[in-house]
């Protein structure tokens, strides 16, 4: 099982490539043009392996992106590489456009030039798994759950980057007969989640005694999926997913930001004591520019389509969370010094 991973040196994307060499045993190629939220430290447990094989690149690069895959001769295809952080997509639009559409529409031709050269067999047996985001689907209200059926209704300039890619996907299948699957996943967090989103952000913060920012009331609600969890279910939708499908991962773990927050402090205060209790950082700011009240996915077809269902609670898995950063202060310490210090991003001048 050869495998092409795009984006495997950022959060989700390494996750899936320390799953593909520990538990899945394939070969793998991560193609990552390392920006910013990129770490090879993330895949460093994996990294001697030699079914593990590494190219920095851009995945907007045409003719890096053909060659990879005469190269390398995958089976799959993980198109995970993207920039996803809806703050910085409000001042900085530009790069999700090139990296999210550009970089679809590019992985897209090069995947579809070397599939129509492959015999019937591993033609057959190709895939190219476009990995997303619930964000595409909009704001739910109180009730109700986002599922394969929902309409499309972006409100960031990253989830309207992320929604044309899947559209791009989803006329390749119609229009050349393409073998992409879609999955939209909910919230992610976990180990080697870079500190700019909102669990690593808090959990850093508190641990530092610096103020806990709460968009607007805090009464915004996320579905919470264990990153390694997702990395399973992304596997289970490669190998057993049907092309032309689209499957929704989510954790069951619907929290409000200031629930999320509340549960850090609290996780921290009992692993590792300070002076005050942490909840009295809490420190409520203006809310983001267009913020979706509530995500929920119903992932119904994917559990029993393809029998996964998440190991993790929100309970358990952000006590592993917490514990990771309290055991890995020498992966995030260079972050917060050198890369970002925590600061408020994606504020409209």
């Amino acid at each position: 099982m050869r495998v092409l991973i795009t984006g495997g040196c950022g959060f989700i994307g390494s996750a899936v490539c320390r799953l593909a060499i520990a538990e899945i045993g394939a070969t793998i190629l991560n193609v990552d043009a390392m920006t910013y939220a990129a770490n090879a430290a993330n895949v460093a447990p994996v990294a001697s392996d030699p079914r593990y094989r590494f190219l920095q690149a851009d995945v907007a690069d045409a003719d890096a992106m053909r060659t990879a895959f005469a190269a390398f001769k995958p089976d799959f295809v993980m198109h995970l590489a993207a920039e996803s952080h809806v703050d910085r997509s409000i001042t900085g639009s530009a790069a999700f456009i090139r990296t999210n559409v550009v970089g679809a529409h590019v992985m897209l031709e090069a995947a579809r030039g070397y599939w129509e050269g492959l015999d019937a067999r591993a033609k057959e047996r190709f895939r190219f798994l476009h990995v997303s985001t619930d964000e595409v689907y909009g704001s739910l209200g109180a009730d109700g759950y986002f599922t394969e059926a929902s309409p499309y209704d972006p409100r960031s300039p990253y989830s309207a980057s992320k929604a044309a890619a899947d559209h791009l996907a989803s006329a390749w299948r119609e229009t050349y007969g393409f073998p992409a699957i879609i999955s939209n996943c909910s919230n992610n967090y976990g180990p080697y989640h870079f500190p700019e989103k909102l669990i690593p952000l808090v959990i850093l913060n508190a641990l530092e005694g610096k103020p806990l920012p709460v968009y607007g009331d805090g009464r915004n609600v996320r579905d919470w999926l264990f990153v390694e969890d997702h990395a399973r279910a992304l596997f289970a939708v490669l190998q057993n997913g049907r092309a032309g499908e689209k499957y929704l991962i989510g954790g069951r773990s619907e929290k409000t930001n200031l629930d999320v927050v509340h549960t850090i402090c609290d996780a921290l205060d009992a692993l590792r004591p300070a002076a005050t209790r942490r909840r009295d950082l809490i420190t409520f700011v203006a809310d983001r520019p267009g913020h979706d009240h509530r995500y929920a996915i119903d992932c119904a077809k994917t559990e029993r389509e393809l029998g996964w269902r998440p190991r993790e609670s929100f309970e358990t898995g952000l006590q592993k969370t917490v514990q990771w950063y309290l055991d890995n202060e020498s992966w995030w310490r260079p972050i917060r010094e050198r890369v970002y210090g925590g600061e408020r991003l994606g504020l409209q001048a």
